[in-house]
């Protein structure tokens, strides 16, 4: 009976385990899970590496063209810095937004040729499928990143060229892919066709893209655009990038409430991706 005893707390101790052990295997495999979507996704970029230069011509034409008169013009007050390096990171942000924001008509091709039914039949969880396709979002704006990093630097953009930095400019740009792939894989799941996403895409692009302060300070804005801003998401990925792409002095706490703001958004896109996700199918 004593060795009973001893042996019950053993055995209870070892049924307290075991959830947690469920629980470290379940989140593995739902990171294992987005990582295989994510490099399905990017696969596809081996087959048409071409695409992410003709993606790249629209921001360079931004930086050399509007970037370079407004420098010139001094028309928009920007303190310290020139006109082109206010503009270098909300550029980088826009290349972001543009490249992430159509990423939701995939989804539709996929439901098309029957890859969708498939992703939806299998054990793994929503939320790693939609994880999965907005790190691959963030693996294409990467790229746009080096590119719009060598432009700038030729432009004369006086960039910050500390790992810590770079490191955090990196997972800015996975965050804002995620945030906008996913918002625009949701507007996929609503619309349900190639013809009303392509619509209603474009009629998003502009307004978040000029309702931020990629290419103006917030200050020079009308009170009611002000407002419009502090509610987009694209204002607070502007202004981490601008801290951390441009040399000079930056303050991590600043820094460090831009990348929170933008974790909760990508959080809540997930889970709505997740809810949404199945509806495509219907």
């Amino acid at each position: 009976m004593k060795r009973l005893e001893h042996d019950a707390p053993r055995s209870g101790s070892v049924n307290v385990a075991l959830p947690r052990e469920n629980l470290w295997t379940h989140w593995m495999d739902f990171v294992r899970t987005s990582v295989i979507i994510a490099e399905l996704e990017v696969r596809k970029l081996s087959h048409d590496p071409t695409d992410l230069l003709t993606r790249a011509v629209q921001p360079v034409l931004w930086l050399l063209i509007f970037g370079q008169v407004f420098t010139q013009i001094r028309a928009i007050p920007t303190g310290d810095l020139s006109y082109i390096e206010f503009m270098a990171p909300g550029i980088l942000a826009q290349s972001v937004l543009f490249i992430s924001i159509f990423y939701g008509i995939a989804v539709i091709w996929e439901r098309d040729l029957g890859i969708l039914q498939k992703f939806l039949a299998s054990p793994a969880p929503r939320a790693s499928l939609v994880l999965g396709k907005s790190l691959s979002a963030g693996v294409r704006a990467l790229s746009q990143a080096a590119i719009i990093y060598v432009v700038s630097a030729l432009l004369g953009v006086k960039l910050n060229w500390n790992p810590l930095a770079i490191a955090g400019v990196i997972i800015l740009v996975f965050l804002g892919a995620g945030i906008f792939s996913t918002f625009s894989l949701i507007i996929a799941c609503l619309v349900k066709t190639r013809e009303r996403f392509m619509g209603i895409g474009q009629v998003l692009t502009m307004p978040l893209f000029f309702a931020s302060n990629a290419i103006y300070p917030l200050t020079i804005m009308p009170t009611w655009l002000q407002v419009l801003a502090l509610l987009n998401p694209l204002t607070y990925l502007v202004d981490a990038l601008r801290s951390l792409m441009l040399a000079g002095d930056w303050e991590p706490a600043h820094v460090g409430l831009d990348a929170l703001v933008l974790s909760v958004v990508m959080c809540v896109m997930v889970w709505l991706g997740a809810r949404m996700y199945p509806r495509v199918a219907i």
